[in-house]
């Protein structure tokens, strides 16, 4: 079986170390389960779709819920565009025009 791998944008890394210990390691595990199984096999709780080609993969941990937002780009290949501290029930638009701004220029 051919792996998928996860890839972050530049920008998101430092999102992603900003977070506490414990949602890093989520974000890992279930990065993980989307190279292992790809992202048809992995669902919710796990990644949940959001519009147009922006997926999440959801992240709780004891301060909070946190998400990283995803498009699949060129074959297998996912790339994790924004990781940020949710702090109301839906995902902000905001987020998800950075998302979309970054793909639009991904390296």
């Amino acid at each position: 079986m051919i792996r998928w791998t996860v890839t972050l944008h530049p920008q998101a890394e430092p999102e992603l170390l900003a977070l506490p210990p414990d949602m890093q390691a989520r974000f890992l595990r279930t990065a993980e389960l989307l190279e292992d199984l790809g992202p048809q096999r992995v669902g919710l709780p796990h990644i949940r779709p959001l519009e147009d080609k922006l997926w999440e993969i959801r992240l709780q941990g004891r301060d909070g819920i946190a998400r990283a937002v995803y498009a699949a780009v060129h074959q297998r290949r996912l790339l994790v565009l924004h990781v940020f501290i949710k702090k109301t029930q839906v995902t902000p638009r905001r987020a998800i025009e950075t998302a979309l701004k970054r793909l639009e220029t991904q390296p």
